[in-house]
């Protein structure tokens, strides 16, 4: 009976996900995160071979695709595999994910007329990669802080996985509540953050997902921004034993387990 209860919850946390996405209607609905690796195998690897050729496919089939709302390559930093490239797509609802696939294979015949043409630049594109990988697909989430600009030079990732325990003594209403305040007190006023993207689980391999994706301009401003999120919760809660009930009354709504990865957030091939 414990399981199914979780179970319902998580239904009922995804519903109100959606109901709120449906308040914002500039924001895409679901991140589509795809985990490539590098073609280990060939003999030479050249970097501004790599950004040359997905630099012209962003600008002949993924600009011209009105329904992909975001792409960007993200490349490892501090995670466990060093082969490991990510490419996130994001789209304004669910029939627009498989609906831009064929889209995208549209303007490529337009950008490539010539079927030998075409053939010749996929081959060449796909020979960077290995034929591995994965996808996970996320559901956006209120609190989001946007980045103000498109960034014109590379920028560090911070990748924050937890996972939500769905507590028999919690409800939706509280954790939004809780989660609004810390999202205006901490993560808002940190200088440091340059956006910052909430993403529940949709479609993937683990339905407990919480991903937080934090955007700042380096390792040195990641260090700042971890010590100013002490800072400002301090403001926020002074008094200690008002700090420590936060705390605890949302970590009730979490695992307790968490993983961080650290990618490079790729300029100049992004939507």
């Amino acid at each position: 009976m414990k399981t199914m209860k979780n179970y319902f919850l998580m239904a009922v946390f995804i519903m109100c996900t959606a109901n709120l996405m449906a308040q914002e209607e500039e924001r895409p609905e679901f991140v589509v995160a795809t985990t490539m690796h590098w073609n280990m195998e060939q003999d030479e690897y050249d970097y501004d071979d790599f950004k040359a050729i997905e630099k012209e496919y962003l600008d002949k089939v993924v600009m011209k695709n009105e329904l992909i709302v975001g792409a960007s390559f993200f490349m490892h930093q501090f995670t466990e595999d060093n082969s490991e490239l990510l490419y996130v797509q994001t789209f304004k609802n669910w029939n627009d994910i498989h609906a831009a696939a064929q889209r995208s294979a549209e303007l490529a015949k337009e950008a490539w007329p010539d079927d030998e043409a075409r053939k010749a630049f996929f081959q060449k594109r796909n020979k960077l990669y290995s034929a591995d990988h994965s996808d996970e697909i996320y559901a956006t989430m209120d609190g989001a802080k946007h980045m103000s600009e498109m960034p014109t030079k590379d920028m560090t990732l911070y990748l924050q996985i937890r996972h939500f325990a769905f507590p028999e003594d919690g409800s939706n209403e509280e954790w939004e509540e809780l989660n609004k305040k810390y999202l205006e007190n901490v993560i808002h006023k940190n200088e440091y953050i340059k956006a910052y993207y909430p993403n529940a689980h949709y479609y993937g391999s683990d339905r407990t997902e919480f991903l937080e994706a934090f955007y700042v301009d380096s390792l040195t401003d990641l260090d700042k921004m971890l010590d100013n999120m002490g800072t400002l919760a301090n403001e926020a809660w002074p008094d200690e034993a008002a700090r420590e009930e936060m705390g605890k009354k949302m970590g009730k709504y979490y695992t307790g387990i968490h993983g961080d990865y650290i990618y490079t957030y790729i300029s100049g091939l992004s939507k």
